[in-house]
């Protein structure tokens, strides 16, 4: 906030309205000498009191110099203001009362005075200087009348200069008073531009979203804090030229200058830096400064990742009943051939297949339905070592390829945790499926472990595989929803799978294997953990 003016303090006035009022008062004092002393003396006729005159002007041309420098100490305007009024109706009635002839002028040269005191001083000194004057023209006309006998103006001359006087201090402190307000208004709406321009240059300098101002000569006159670190801190020192800082920015924006069309592909303006999505707009309609917004692609990407998957919530949802009615009429269909004499013993051991793997086909549903709606996880009480050994028999007779192998390596001792099996059977399901998929050399079969073991108070298991391992440039995206180095692959498995462990209050992770190969590791916690379900 800035500080207040002198104005909007009753207490004091600015200087140059005290300068001029001072040098005001000089001149009626110079004017006031040059009847007395100049040859203008014999032009206004016969003074009554030469000797008297001749003091007054002098003692007020003193007075007023004396004033005039004595405004400029700002502590003590308004006793200035007040006595140097004051002192100017004492000069003007002592000079009236010496020189009659020029009594109407000084008369009226003392209304600016009234006027300038009454808009520069509060309401009750304004009138108390123009009832003063008042005053003072009265005692002078009845001086001349009872001790010389004479009336050198008449009564009504009298009342309207009383009446102007006492009007003109009103008027002079209502303008007085409006000026005042309108320059408080005016500082008031000047702190609050002020303070609203203070934070829109925070807000644009916090932002996420680099921001340039580029004028038509492709210099740089503005970049907020983003953007500086997109351009490697060229925005940062003054002016600089886009052509140099960006070239491929500076390109795009004299295509979209030149009404071509932009390139959408995202740009890496610096090394180490991620890549933007810049976007151009006229800063006026009939300006060359141009605004450059610099939108960073990771968080756009998260955005459409974030819109895609709550779309696909809603989808599963909808989509939830169209999968368990086939489902559900296939397990009763299994049933009902269960119940058949004529099903020999190896068929029915298809059917029993085919029975388990509705089942967990409808438990894979039920996850991705409970992860869309973020429902809380079940957990109970495992023993890992056991359900591994189940999960890897029922896998296997799963297996298309016959020389691809999944094995299971167990501690004789038990491992116990606390997960729910509905999430686990789903994320080794998932671990297991990319293993057997990619973990692969070139012709040759996949070989795939499940390993159990505990370390402290977590239990781990390890799904280990022997192919080509994954790049060091693909492993920071692997959890990514829609990431997928496959073109028939979905990018959810390792999602929904990490997601699952999360909603179990575990982790899982990614293990880089020194001899070769990949390893996805599933850390649990241990059975006497409390979770905040």
């Amino acid at each position: 906030m800035t500080p207040p003016s002198l104005i909007d303090r009753l207490e004091s006035i600015p200087r140059r309205e005290l300068y001029f009022f001072s040098l005001y008062r000089v001149l009626e004092a110079a004017i006031m000498a040059a009847l007395v002393f100049s040859p203008l003396s014999e032009m206004v006729g016969q003074a009554r009191n030469a000797v008297l005159g001749g003091v007054v002007a002098v003692v007020y041309m003193v007075a007023a110099v004396v004033l005039l420098l004595l405004g400029r100490n700002e502590r003590w305007l308004v006793p200035l203001v007040f006595a140097g009024a004051c002192i100017d109706i004492l000069a003007a009635t002592l000079m009236t009362h010496a020189l009659p002839p020029v009594a109407a002028g000084i008369a009226m040269m003392l209304l600016f005075n009234v006027a300038a005191a009454a808009m520069l001083l509060p309401l009750r000194y304004g009138m108390g200087v123009a009832v003063l004057a008042s005053l003072a023209l009265v005692l002078e006309f009845l001086w001349s009348a009872f001790a010389d006998g004479e009336r050198p103006r008449s009564l009504a001359e009298l009342s309207m200069f009383v009446t102007s006087y006492l009007a003109l201090a009103w008027l002079g402190y209502q303008i007085g008073h409006r000026a005042r307000s309108s320059q408080r208004l005016a500082e008031q709406r000047t702190a609050e531009v002020a303070n609203l321009v203070e934070i829109n240059e925070l807000i644009i300098r916090r932002m996420r979203t680099g921001v340039l101002v580029v004028d038509a000569d492709n210099h740089i006159t503005l970049a907020n804090e983003a953007a500086s670190l997109l351009l490697g801190d060229g925005g940062q020192n003054g002016p600089t030229s886009l052509n140099h800082a960006a070239p491929e920015l500076s390109r795009r924006l004299q295509r979209w200058r030149g009404g071509w069309q932009v390139d959408d592909t995202p740009l890496q303006l610096f090394p180490d830096q991620p890549e933007v999505q810049p976007r151009f707009a006229r800063l006026l309609a009939d300006s060359d400064l141009t605004l450059v917004f610099l939108d960073d692609s990771t968080v756009v990407s998260r955005r459409a990742e974030s819109l895609t998957l709550a779309a696909l919530g809603r989808f599963s949802a909808s989509l939830a009943h169209e999968i368990r009615n086939p489902l559900a009429a296939i397990n009763y269909a299994v049933q009902l051939l269960e119940e058949s004499r004529n099903v020999d013993d190896a068929d029915r051991r298809l059917l029993q297949i085919i029975h388990q793997q509705c089942l967990r086909t409808n438990g894979i549903v039920e996850s991705v339905l409970g992860l869309a709606r973020r429902e809380r996880a079940n957990p109970e009480n495992l023993d890992l070592g056991a359900f591994v050994r189940r999960f890897v028999e029922d896998y296997r007779q799963t297996l298309s390829i016959e020389t691809d192998s999944l094995e299971a390596i167990v501690p004789s001792q038990p491992v116990q945790s606390l997960v729910d099996p509905k999430h686990l059977q789903q994320i080794l399901t998932a671990l297991v499926h990319n293993a057997l998929k990619y973990g692969r050399m070139m012709d040759e079969p996949a070989r795939v472990r499940l390993r159990v073991f505990q370390d402290g108070r977590n239990a781990y298991v390890d799904v280990l595989d022997r192919g080509p391992g994954i790049p060091e440039g693909v492993v920071a995206q692997l959890f990514r929803p829609f990431f997928t180095t496959s073109e028939h692959g979905t990018g959810l498995g390792l999602y929904i799978a990490r997601e699952l462990t999360r909603a179990n209050q575990a982790t899982l992770e990614y293990v880089p294997v020194p001899g070769g190969g990949a390893c996805f590791r599933v850390a649990l916690p241990g059975p006497n953990t409390i979770l905040s379900l």
